[in-house]
């Protein structure tokens, strides 16, 4: 009889298989963007326009059974087209609450860095709590809710950097690249009948992601481990390349990125194999170094340093 950490296992991957048809050649990505999904966190993905960063949040809406809803940034998106508005219904006389983009379970923000700071808050401020005020009165976001968020790499015209205390509200940060020349001929190929999209069918509901969610939180964790995520964290806070280390936040994300990838794996208990791969997606964009400094090669050297724990399995 299979384990309930094995059935997930065969579920997982047939939603990575299904969001496989549209998004070619990022096996890695993927799997990392469900291990964000699976511990209830939010992704920003930083890379150039055209990369396939929206065909891999929608791949994954679909995959998911999730409604998705896409924002594309500019400068006079404002706070209210995000959390919605109250218009004056005149056959009634009341005041009808409108909800904005943000009321769906997969919101796809489309160059969130081009937009003003106060746009920009607004939107984290609704990842973090799950719900949103307006004129004082608070209406609650669907559950699961999940962001994907893209920027282009600072430089390009009309970006803005996102403050730190932002940038912490993100699980993780990653980057696609560009394709091999193989997997961009297969990419043209695919597209040369049909959209590749419209081939994904829903192996999933949003309520049962829920339930794999909670699944994943439910991971055990030895307290030798828990201490050497702290001790990671710990490190990038004493390092003398690193002007602010990680939060305690950050170091939560850590473990629950961590217990995700342990269950995308087929176990109900965590490993330090789990802990080390996730560490520059999580950890990386919660640094700040200073100038000529990488932050993948301090990290790389304190995951080094950090004695490594022998826990038991349960």
């Amino acid at each position: 009889m299979p384990t309930a950490a094995a059935q997930s296992n065969t579920l997982l991957a047939s939603i990575l298989a299904e969001v496989r048809k549209a998004v070619v050649g990022k096996d890695l990505i993927l799997t990392k963007v469900l291990i964000a999904f699976l511990a209830g966190g939010h992704v920003l993905m930083e890379d150039m326009p055209g990369v396939g960063k929206t065909t891999l949040a929608m791949a994954f809406s679909r995959a998911l059974g999730l409604s998705c809803r896409r924002v594309q940034f500019t400068p006079d998106v404002m706070p209210s087209d995000l959390t919605g508005f109250s218009v004056y219904e005149k056959e009634t006389g009341k005041f009808i609450f409108q909800p904005g983009a943000l009321f769906c379970h997969l919101l796809l923000a489309d160059e969130i860095n081009r937009t003003s700071s106060k746009t920009q808050a607004a939107l984290l401020e609704a990842m973090e709590e799950g719900n949103v005020t307006v004129e004082g009165k608070t209406y609650t976001l669907p559950k699961p809710h999940l962001v994907i968020a893209t920027q282009n790499p600072l430089g390009c015209v009309g970006t803005q950097s996102l403050p730190e205390s932002q940038l912490d509200r993100f699980l993780m940060r990653l980057h696609m690249g560009y394709p091999q020349i193989q997997e961009e001929v297969a990419i043209l190929r695919g597209r040369a009948v049909q959209n590749p999209l419209e081939q994904i069918r829903p192996v999933i509901t949003a309520e049962q992601l829920l339930l794999l969610q909670q699944q994943a939180a439910s991971v055990y964790v030895d307290d030798r481990l828990y201490y050497y995520a702290a001790s990671i964290s710990k490190a990038t806070r004493e390092h003398p390349q690193i002007t602010l280390g990680v939060s305690p936040r950050g170091t939560l994300s850590l473990v629950q990125a961590a217990k995700a990838m342990a269950m995308l794996r087929g176990r109900d208990y965590l490993l330090p194999d789990d802990i080390v791969p996730l560490c520059e997606d999580v950890l990386a964009h919660r640094l700040i170094v200073k100038n000529g400094t990488s932050p993948k090669q301090i990290l790389e050297e304190i995951i080094r340093r950090v004695p490594v724990p022998a826990p038991d399995k349960r």
